[in-house]
């Protein structure tokens, strides 16, 4: 591959290079040509652009010549509707007057006995109200009359019923003859109007439908064009939903009129401006395919204009109509078409001129960003793929380590001389050194790969601080610097967020301080952001202390000020100052409960020191990745200078801000803020795995005296007391302790019972004081009452001659933790732990795994040995098998195992797949033994539910998560290589040594 991929590079460039006298030859010939090639090209773009500028000015045209054609039309619509709707109002108003006039019919005619209606009162009626129907020219009334009625009807009116050619009406079953008329037309009295046809189904119509019908439009006398307008009469009353036979058996007879339909458009017309700009027709559209002219002209117009048809209903449901509207002469052409198609022609013109001038710089510009953006695709995918690798090349780099360091830990428990064991142990320290900063970086490349996501489990803040103090106390008493955390009382006992990042961020804060401080302290303190004035926004005040006894040639101050801090030395953020100190603990005492509508918490958290302080020029690039203050730093100190921009990228992530004080040679004190969430003990389950530390209960209603000349300092020994329940009185001298314990000088206890220990501050006796003291120490415990409080001396360094030069009963090694004190404690006062105590402060690997069957799968001989061998050291008995497949063999059930731990990364089949299967077994014999528990009477005989705990083994920490886990039936993870707090934590849950196997 490697000569054949270089024969391919060197035809390659064989096949470059070839082409360059050609190259050189075009240049030649375009150093000829180019200018006209150029100018044609110049020619044909101002071509294009003065054709697109006239297409443009004709399209304006165009545009505004419709626009002005579609006003026309919407106003041609609006005046169209408005006389259609006039139209019909005023027909509608003329029928109301017949409907009327046939009620009077009905009620005097019928209604009367004798009828109080006769043929000169609806002659008179009628003419009198005529103006009510302006549009009729007159109205008549035609009884209905069956055949066998028609000799007494005709005896009755004394005439007989005749056609509408005046003869004799021949024989039928019914008859309409007139018998009263408006004087009008009186000409129709005594016709029968339904020997006409249409006049015949007309009635026929109107009678079954109850409304009013029209006939088509014919020429009245009065050579107007018009319809007749018919209306049924009915003996009584009848309801709007009446059927069409009852209709007809109610007809008493009909109400007609003729209505001009001419007259009655004229008028409107004339009542309505615009006018003379409109030609208006009306037609009879019943038959669509043959319309009937109602009003207006058939002649069409010379010049054609838009046009509108609106529909009109005069009541018949029989008979259709519609108005056609459209104006008389064509719209005019508006100015504006002209003159802004000629105005945008103009500006195009110009436009193009400024875009010809700007083009070749527009080019330029373009060929930069193209470039740039090439540029930016690159370093982009550059970025992915250095994370990536980083990603992979930390796996693949764990591994191996794990062997690494596992078999060193198993060496180390061999039989070693002195020398061997050195090499060992060094060895031990390289690896985890080159481990943590694998972690480290493979945080960036999740950072940076966008794949980290935090967790969200409960956990006790207080526990894991205690084990940060756990992590460092070794170096901190080496250096023999202050190292204390004080966690305010209204913080919550358990919260809900990402534990193990959260320690990160600690971790990483102190790890930092107790690397860069050499005297002084490293203070952690955590309130709730509702209370605390820790803002993130600096704040620097004047130096009043010098240098913290840090050296340096030109600005050395010698001083033996001491400030109240922790230790005496001056902190960098003047509000972590005693004042501020109290206000938040007045806030603790005086206010009522924290209590608050929504669950999230924000916790304010500073990490102090009285370190050499960052400089100034290089505080602005602090949280950049693998940047440190100068070259010296990293020869001097060591670390990689990644650690403060993981935990910047941390807090963000949950929801806080980070920010720092410092000033060089006095300290520095980062604070920052995590948005998280309460958590009650109730709503802790199964699905959200918690580790808890309960701290023993054997002190609650114990009282201590403390000797502690700093405040702050006493305040965080008492923080620690009270956490197991002692209260705790405190005084600055031994003098008043002992004044305060023999009753003298009027001292009196904020407890009311007799303190059952003293502690005193190693750095409260003072040499001067040291010999008398101690006398009169022995003098208190040989002849004092019985009953004398145990005395505790709290030092910073561990050493056995301290108890019998102090004449103390016990010595506590600061820094300050819980558990250590009560360790301390129960040992001292002679105090015995209950067995629950015992049992939840053994927290040893060989109590959980002793006698346990492990079933460890994994792929890799070496991590299977060194797995193997780290839980045989604790007593469990381990079998191996390297693969998925055969651990589902292993764990058929029944199966005596109690734990798996399972690799994720395995040919042929993973350990997500591998625990699926397994689950899959599971729940089919628990589905079986629930069957046989259905069948079975006696509950003891009830078998027990298969669940067996499985562990992820892995060392891909980017893949390997809670979540990511629980999701394939896993009940947690362990990431390689082991160590043994990691291991007891993850474990501790499922081997309780309570629990039952």
């Amino acid at each position: 591959m490697g000569v054949g991929g270089g024969g391919g590079g060197g035809g390659e460039a064989a096949a470059v290079s070839a082409p360059a006298p050609a190259e050189e030859a075009g240049k030649d010939a375009e150093d000829g040509s180019g200018w006209t090639l150029k100018a044609k090209l110049i020619a044909v773009a101002v071509l294009v652009w003065v054709l697109g500028a006239l297409a443009l000015g004709v399209f304006l045209h165009s545009y505004f010549r419709h626009a002005a054609l579609r006003k026309a039309e919407e106003g041609l619509v609006s005046m169209c509707e408005e006389r259609a709707r006039m139209l019909q109002d005023q027909f509608a108003v003329s029928v109301n007057h017949v409907h009327a006039l046939a009620i009077l019919v009905a009620t005097f005619h019928y209604e009367k006995r004798p009828p109080a209606l006769d043929q000169n009162t609806f002659a008179d009626y009628t003419a009198r109200t005529s103006f009510e129907r302006p549009l009729l020219s007159g109205v008549a009334y035609a009884q209905r009359v069956v055949h066998g009625d028609r000799e007494s009807f005709e005896r009755q009116q004394g005439w007989i019923i005749k056609t509408m050619k005046h003869e004799p009406s021949p024989v039928q079953d019914e008859y309409a003859p007139v018998v009263y008329s408006q004087e009008t037309v009186s000409y129709i009295e005594g016709l029968d109007m339904m020997s006409g046809e249409e006049d015949r189904e007309n009635i026929l119509r109107s009678r079954a439908s109850g409304k009013a019908v029209l006939t088509r439009p014919f020429r009245l006398m009065s050579n107007h064009l018009g319809v007749v307008l018919t209306f049924p009469v009915y003996h009584v009353d009848l309801s709007s939903d009446a059927k069409e036979e009852d209709r007809v058996a109610a007809t008493a007879g009909y109400l007609g009129g003729s209505f001009d339909v001419e007259s009655l458009v004229e008028n409107l017309l004339r009542q309505l401006a615009g006018n003379q700009e409109l030609v208006v027709n009306v037609y009879d559209v019943t038959n669509s395919s043959n319309p009937l002219v109602m009003y207006g002209s058939e002649v069409s117009l010379g010049n054609p204009s838009p046009s509108h048809i609106c529909m009109l209903d005069f009541g018949d449901p029989f008979r259709k109509h519609h108005m056609v509207c459209r104006y008389r002469n064509k719209p005019q052409l508006p100015w504006s078409a002209i003159s802004s198609s000629s105005g945008v022609f103009v500006i195009c013109m110009l436009v193009g001129y400024i875009v010809g001038a700007a083009w070749s710089r527009y080019d330029n510009v373009k060929e930069d960003c193209r470039k740039m953006e090439e540029l930016k695709k690159q370093a982009e995918a550059a970025d992915v793929a250095k994370s990536q690798f980083l990603a992979t090349v930390s796996h693949e780099i764990r591994t191996p380590m794990n062997g690494v360091l596992g078999m060193l830990d198993m060496l180390l428990d061999t039989d070693l001389t002195s020398t061997q064991r050195d090499f060992a142990q060094t060895a031990q320290v390289c690896g985890k050194a080159l481990i943590s900063l694998i972690n480290e970086v493979l945080d960036r490349a999740k950072i940076e790969a966008g794949k980290l996501d935090l967790e969200s489990v409960p956990f006790d803040l207080r526990s894991i601080l205690d084990d940060v103090i756990s992590l460092f106390s070794s170096k901190s008493r080496e250096k023999g610097i202050e190292l204390a955390v004080y966690v305010s009382e209204r913080v919550p006992e358990l919260l809900l967020g990402d534990p193990g990042r959260f320690r990160q961020i600690i971790t990483n804060l102190v790890g930092n301080s107790i690397k860069f401080t050499e005297r002084g302290h490293i203070f952690v303190q955590v309130h709730l952001a509702d209370h605390s004035n820790l803002a993130t926004e600096p704040k620097v005040e004047s130096v009043a202390n010098g240098m913290n006894g840090h050296k340096d040639e030109k600005t050395a101050v010698a001083t033996s000020v001491s400030l109240n801090t922790l230790s005496g030395f001056e902190a960098a953020d003047s509000r972590n100052s005693w004042e501020n100190f109290k206000l938040l603990l007045s806030y603790e005492k005086n206010e009522m409960p924290y209590e608050s509508v929504s669950d999230k918490v924000t916790l304010v958290v500073s990490v102090e020191d009285t370190g050499i302080g960052i400089p100034l020029d290089a505080q602005a690039k602090v949280f950049t990745p693998f940047m440190q203050a100068d070259s010296s730093t990293s020869r001097t100190y060591g670390g990689t200078g990644i650690g403060l921009s993981i935990s910047k990228c941390l807090v963000e992530l949950m929801g806080g801000q980070i920010n720092f004080v410092s000033r060089p040679h006095v300290g520095s004190t980062f604070t920052f803020t995590a948005a998280l969430q309460r958590c009650d003990r109730s709503a802790i389950g199964d699905s959200k795995p918690v580790m808890l530390h309960p701290l023993p209960s054997s002190f609650k209603g114990l009282s201590a005296l403390l000797v502690d000349r700093r405040p702050v300092r006493a305040t965080v020994t008492k923080y620690h007391l009270q956490r197991l329940g002692i209260a705790c009185d405190v005084v600055a001298t031994i003098e008043l302790a002992l004044g305060v314990l023999s009753g003298r000088n009027g001292s009196s206890l904020t407890s009311t019972k007799q303190p059952c220990m003293l502690l005193i501050e190693s750095d409260s006796w003072g040499f001067k004081i040291d010999v008398p003291l101690r006398s009169r120490l022995l003098e208190m415990k040989q002849n004092g009452p019985p009953g004398l409080p145990k005395t505790i001396l709290l030092a910073a360094a561990e050493s056995g001659k301290l108890k019998a030069h102090y004449a103390v009963d016990s010595v506590i090694t600061k820094p300050l933790k819980a558990s250590g004190l009560a360790a301390c404690l129960f040992q001292t006062l002679g105090i015995t732990q209950s067995s629950n105590e015992r049992r939840d402060n053994s927290g040893s690997l060989h109590g959980l795994l002793l006698g346990k069957n492990i079933l460890v799968v994994d792929d890799n001989k070496v991590n299977l040995r060194v797995a193997a061998g780290t839980l045989k050291k604790f007593g469990a008995k381990v079998e191996c098998v390297e693969s998925g497949k055969d651990a589902l063999a292993s764990l058929q059930v029944p199966h005596k195992f109690h734990l798996c731990l399972m690799d994720i990364q395995m040919p042929e089949m993973d350990g997500f797949e591998a625990t699926k299967q397994i689950r899959a077994m599971e729940a089919k014999a628990n589905e079986q033994a629930v069957a046989c528990d259905d069948s079975e009477t006696d509950g003891a005989t009830r078998a027990a539910r298969w669940h067996l705990p499985v562990l992820a083994m892995t060392a891909d920490v980017i893949q390997a998560t809670h979540e990511e886990c629980t999701k394939y039936g896993m009940d947690g993870y362990v990431t390689k290589p082991f160590e043994e707090k990691q291991l007891f934590q993850a474990l501790q849950k499922f081997l309780d040594p309570g629990m039952s196997s």
